[in-house]
């Protein structure tokens, strides 16, 4: 008996230097591979200082109205995101899509994500970058919150808005549940390489991508910069408190609801993937939205899923043209 647990003890203390060592070299793995996509990981726009942090905008196009994107809950790497509708809208009008802090080429920050806070620094980095009213929002998922609330503060520089499969304050106040953004188990799978091994693998990314319409629309390129900024934006802080606050940003909105006077078009998906929700409640929600301007409409678009930008770029080009062109 005694023979049986010594020959245990040392198994356990064989397979637990095993481990650690596995650990420690995937750690490094981690750290190595990091530097050397944060090295190639330049900005695709111009970073601007807002309160003290660089945030990021990526800007384009000819024209007298400023379309800005607005990226959903985790969308690693906005510039690419809504890349799709750039060609179509720049002979129009001109374009700035925005990184939150946490995302794109943005910095992180400390500040708490509260919607206030948000919103005046999207205010700060389109005027820093030299951006003029009138602006028309694009706002998508959980980007539609910092969306009327920036025309909730600055209405005289708002021409419109048109929502992309954006979530009503209404649904993220009474219908969302949320599970924990991250924890203790994707910080150990991030940290020691495991996340960045799997994405070695065609059928991962495939996987990750899938409710993008596998960024049918994206060209390689940009492609790989989707997969760096996926993998560098894994575990974020920033991206954890919007989520832990959406309930709570979405009350703030909800309380100052007035119905806008300029256009709004809601676009909706046919298919969920992403928003926490059943159909029949989101298409509540979605049809509901339109009590937020006088000028509403929603337009559900077939065949789409979340990211309806990802599967019908020339639908939402010709939707936000419609509104600028008023």
């Amino acid at each position: 008996m005694k023979k049986w647990l010594k020959r245990l003890r040392k198994m356990v203390v064989i397979a637990l230097a095993v481990i650690l060592v596995l650990l420690g070299s995937g750690a490094l793995y981690e750290q190595v591979s990091l530097r050397k996509d944060l090295k190639a990981y330049t900005p695709s726009g111009k970073l601007y200082k807002v309160d003290g942090k660089n945030m990021h905008i990526y800007t384009g196009g000819q024209g007298d109205v400023t379309v800005v994107f607005a990226s959903g809950l985790g969308t690693a790497n906005p510039y690419v995101d809504f890349s799709p509708l750039y060609d179509k809208l720049a002979p129009y009008v001109k374009y700035a899509v925005y990184d939150r802090f946490g995302y794109g080429y943005s910095d992180t920050t400390d500040k708490k994500r509260d919607i206030d806070t948000i919103t005046n620094e999207i205010h700060e980095v389109l005027q820093l970058s030299g951006q003029k009213p009138p602006y028309l929002f694009v706002g998508h998922s959980l980007g539609s919150l910092e969306t009327l609330r920036f025309a909730q503060k600055y209405p005289d520089e708002v021409k419109g808005i048109v929502m992309v499969d954006g979530g009503s304050p209404e649904f993220y106040y009474n219908d969302t549940e949320y599970p924990a953004y991250g924890g203790f188990i994707k910080s150990l799978l991030i940290n020691t390489g495991v996340f960045r091994m799997l994405f070695h693998f065609d059928s991962v990314i495939e996987s990750s991508r899938s409710i993008r319409n596998n960024l049918k629309f994206v060209p390689d390129e940009r492609k790989e910069v989707d997969l760096k900024a996926t993998l560098l934006k894994l575990e974020n802080a920033n991206m954890a408190d919007e989520l832990r606050l959406s309930r709570t940003n979405a009350k703030v909105v909800l309380d100052d609801k007035k119905p806008f006077p300029f256009p709004l078009t809601v676009l909706t998906s046919d298919y969920l993937g992403a928003t926490g929700a059943s159909n029949d409640v989101w298409n509540k929600y979605e049809a509901e939205f339109t009590s937020w301007s006088l000028q509403a409409k929603q337009v559900v678009v077939k065949d789409t899923e979340h990211y309806i930008h990802q599967y019908r770029p020339d639908l939402v080009a010709d939707e936000i043209l419609a509104i600028a062109k008023r």
